[in-house]
C-alpha cells in the first residue's frame, strides 16, 4: 500500500510540473507579443472581437475593450476598460458622454443623432458598424444641419481602442448652410480623469469642472478664461485656466488626452493624419480641456473667424470623409511612473497609426487604401539674387496639396482634402498618400516671404506617381532689402515675449515655446510701455527685446481685456520687417476706462538716397478678423 501511495503522489507531481511547464511557455507566448498591461485583462492571448445588437445599444467587445453604442442614435454611452466599467461620465445623459456635433447657421448644436444602424463587417478580428440618417426637407428642415450622416466605429481584435470616422454629404436641393464647427467630444468621469497631457511640456494636473464656476472663480476678458479663487483644490488657487491655453496647430495635433491615476489608464485621441482638417497646417485648434474633455477637432472658424469657407449653397453637392481617428486606452503598473509610462505608450501606438496610414481595414469607398491613392514628387528652389545670385534650395519649406484656388487660399479653404509635407535639405519632397482628385500645390519658404503657388492644376488617380521635377519661388521683391526686423517664418519666436503677470499665470505653458499662450500678456504691453510706444531704431534696437510680439491697444488700467486671440505674418520689403502679431479685440468688462490705439516708429538712416528712384513698402497681412493699418 505504501508503494502504490508512492507511486501516486509521484504521479501527481510529474502531473503538476507539467502543467506548470505548460502554463510558462503559453504565458511566454503570450508575452512576446502583448504587453503585461493587456494581459491581466485577457482570458485568452487574442480573443475575437465581439458584437451584440438589441433595442437599446450596440456593443463591441474584443477583449481588451467594450465599447456601448446607443442604438440608434450612434452616441457612445460607455466604454469599459481594466476593471473601469465605464471611463466616460456616468452622471451625463447618453447624449453627453461621447458624440460627434456641428455648430451650423445661429450657433444651433446638432449632435447628429442618427436612424438606422447597420453591421458593415463583422468578423473575428473586426467590427464596423455604421449610424445612418438621410435629412429630409420636411421632417428636418430647420431643426438640424443639412446634411446626410454616417457615423461609422471600427474595433479591432488586439487593439484596445475604437476608430471613428464619419462621411457627410450634401446633395444639390438641400438648403443653404453655414457649418462652422465638427467635431467628435468625450467626457470623462471627473472624479478619475485628473492629469492631462497634450505635448511633452504641456503636461498636468487640471482643476475640476465645478472649479470654473463663478462661485470659485472670476471671469476674466472673455469666458473661457478664469481665475480661480476657491477651487477644490487650492494648488489651483490663483491660476489661470482658459481652453484656447492648451490649442495646438493642425500638424501638431496627433496625440492629446487623459489620465487617472487612481488605476493608471490613459484616455487619448490620436490622429494619424490632417488631410480631413481644414485651414492647412498651421491652423491652431482645440484639444483637451478642463472637464475632463477630450476634442477631435476637424472643421472650426477658430483662429479664423468666417474667413474660412464654411458657407454652403443650394445646388452645391458636397461630400467628405472625416477620420478616422482611434480613441485609444492604456493601462500601467501603479508602482511605477504611471504617467510617463502611458504618455511614452500612447506616443509609440501614435507612431504605429500613422505607420499604417492609410488604413488597410477600412470598408468604406470614401476611405482610399493605399493603393488607390497617388504621390506627388518634386523640388522647391528659391530664386532671390539680392540675397544670392545662385539658385537657393528651399529647405524646411512647407508644400501641399489642395483644393484649386488663388495664391494662399489654402489658409481659409474649408472643404476639401489637403496633403502636406516638409522638404528635405535639398529642397526636395515627396507628397504621399494623395486621394485621387484635382490640385493644386502651394507652398511657403521659411525666410522668405509670401506664398508659392504651381500655375498648373495636378490631377492624382489611383497608383500614379506624379514628379514635377524643379519648381522655381521668387519671393516679391522690389529691391535690394535695405534693413529687416525679425525673421519670416510665421512665428514670433524671436520677438520680445513678456513674462506674464503673476497673477496670471497658468503653469502648462511655463515653457519658452508656449509662452505667449499667456494670458494676458496683452496687458503688459501698457507695463513696458506706459508712456509712449514701440519706437525701433535700426542699427541699435534688437527686435528680440525692443519689437513687442503683438501689436495691442493702450490701457490705462491693468489687465485689460482682449478677446478673439489669433496670430497672424505681416512682412515688408526694401524696408523689410517682420513680425507675428495678435487682433485683440478689446471688450469693456468694468475695469478699463481708457484703450488707445498705439503707434509705432521705425527709424532708419539712408546714408545715399536715390531722389529718382522709388523705395517701396511692402506689407502682407493675413488676419483672423478685419483690422485697420495706417502707415
Amino acid at each position: 500500500m505504501e508503494k502504490v501511495a508512492h507511486r501516486s503522489h509521484l504521479g501527481q507531481l510529474v502531473l503538476w510540473l507539467l502543467m506548470i511547464v505548460e502554463l510558462s511557455l503559453f504565458y511566454s507566448a503570450c508575452s512576446a507579443e502583448i504587453p503585461v498591461r493587456k494581459i491581466l485583462n485577457l482570458g485568452d492571448c487574442n480573443p475575437h472581437v465581439r458584437l451584440q445588437i438589441s433595442h437599446h445599444n450596440v456593443v463591441i467587445d474584443n477583449g481588451l475593450i467594450e465599447v456601448t453604442i446607443e442604438n440608434p442614435s450612434g452616441h457612445v454611452t460607455g466604454i469599459k476598460y481594466m476593471g473601469m466599467d465605464n471611463v466616460l461620465e456616468c452622471g451625463n445623459p447618453n447624449s453627453n458622454r461621447g458624440y460627434w456635433d456641428f455648430v451650423w447657421d445661429n450657433s444651433t448644436f446638432d449632435k447628429m443623432e442618427t436612424k438606422h444602424v447597420k453591421v458593415i463587417a463583422h468578423t473575428d478580428e473586426l467590427v464596423e458598424i455604421s449610424f445612418t440618417k438621410n435629412w429630409d426637407f420636411r421632417a428636418d428642415h430647420g431643426k438640424t444641419v443639412p446634411l446626410n450622416i454616417d457615423k461609422r466605429f471600427i474595433v479591432r481584435r488586439g487593439v484596445p481602442g475604437v476608430y471613428m470616422y464619419g462621411i457627410f454629404e450634401r446633395q444639390e436641393d438641400f438648403p443653404d448652410a453655414q457649418m462652422y464647427q465638427l467635431r467628435i467630444v468625450f467626457k470623462l468621469k471627473e472624479d478619475k480623469f485628473r492629469f492631462m497631457a497634450i505635448s511633452d511640456t504641456r503636461q498636468g494636473v487640471m482643476p475640476r469642472g465645478e472649479d470654473r464656476d463663478n462661485t470659485r472663480s472670476q471671469t476674466l476678458a472673455f469666458k473661457e478664461a478664469v481665475l480661480m479663487t476657491n477651487p477644490s483644490n487650492p494648488q489651483f488657487r490663483g491660476e489661470v485656466d482658459d481652453k484656447y491655453q492648451y490649442s495646438c496647430e493642425n500638424k501638431d495635433n496627433k496625440l492629446h488626452g487623459w489620465i487617472s491615476d487612481d488605476e493608471a489608464v490613459g484616455f487619448w485621441i490620436i490622429t494619424p493624419s490632417n488631410e480631413f482638417r481644414t485651414g492647412g497646417p498651421h491652423k491652431q485648434d482645440l484639444t483637451s480641456h478642463v472637464g475632463p474633455i477630450a476634442l477631435s477637432m476637424f472643421v472650426s472658424t477658430h483662429y479664423t473667424g468666417i474667413d474660412i469657407d464654411v458657407t454652403y449653397k443650394k445646388g452645391e453637392a458636397w461630400r467628405k470623409a472625416f477620420g478616422p481617428v482611434l480613441i485609444f486606452l492604456n493601462s500601467a503598473s501603479s508602482d511605477d511612473d504611471c504617467r510617463k509610462t502611458l504618455w511614452n505608450d500612447a506616443k509609440r501606438q501614435l507612431s504605429e497609426e500613422i505607420e499604417s496610414w492609410p488604413y488597410n481595414f477600412t470598408r468604406s469607398e470614401d476611405l482610399p487604401h493605399a493603393g488607390d491613392r497617388g504621390e506627388v514628387c518634386g523640388q522647391l528652389l528659391v530664386r532671390d539674387r539680392c540675397v544670392d545670385e545662385e539658385l537657393m534650395q528651399a529647405q524646411s519649406a512647407f508644400v501641399g496639396l489642395a483644393v484649386p484656388g488663388n495664391v494662399g487660399s489654402w489658409q481659409t479653404e474649408g472643404k476639401g482634402y489637403q496633403f502636406w509635407t516638409e522638404t528635405d535639405n535639398t529642397g526636395r519632397f515627396n507628397i504621399k498618400n494623395v486621394r485621387p482628385g484635382e490640385y493644386n500645390l502651394y507652398a511657403w519658404v521659411h525666410g522668405f516671404i509670401g506664398d508659392y503657388k504651381l500655375d498648373l492644376s495636378i490631377t492624382i488617380q489611383p497608383g500614379n506617381k506624379v514628379n514635377l521635377g524643379t519648381l522655381i519661388y521668387d519671393p516679391p521683391r522690389n529691391g535690394p532689402t535695405l534693413w529687416e526686423i525679425g525673421i519670416p517664418d510665421r512665428t514670433a519666436a524671436e520677438f520680445f515675449i513678456p513674462e506674464p503677470d503673476p497673477t496670471f499665470v497658468n503653469p502648462l505653458c511655463l515653457d519658452a515655446a508656449d509662452k505667449f499662450r499667456q494670458y494676458g500678456l496683452w496687458d503688459r504691453y501698457s507695463d513696458f510701455y506706459r508712456h509712449g510706444d514701440v519706437v525701433y531704431t535700426v542699427g541699435v534696437s534688437n527686435y528680440s527685446r525692443d519689437w513687442f510680439f503683438a501689436h495691442v491697444l493702450r490701457c490705462q488700467f491693468q489687465h485689460a481685456n482682449s478677446l478673439n486671440i489669433i496670430e497672424y505674418f505681416s512682412g515688408c520689403l526694401i524696408f523689410l520687417f517682420y513680425f507675428y502679431f495678435y487682433v485683440l479685440n478689446y471688450r469693456n468688462t468694468g475695469n478699463i476706462t481708457d484703450l488707445s490705439t498705439t503707434t509705432w516708429q521705425i527709424k532708419y538712416n539712408l546714408q545715399d538716397v536715390n531722389e529718382k528712384g522709388n523705395y517701396t513698402l511692402q506689407l502682407a497681412l493675413a488676419a483672423a478678423s478685419y483690422a485697420e493699418l495706417q502707415v
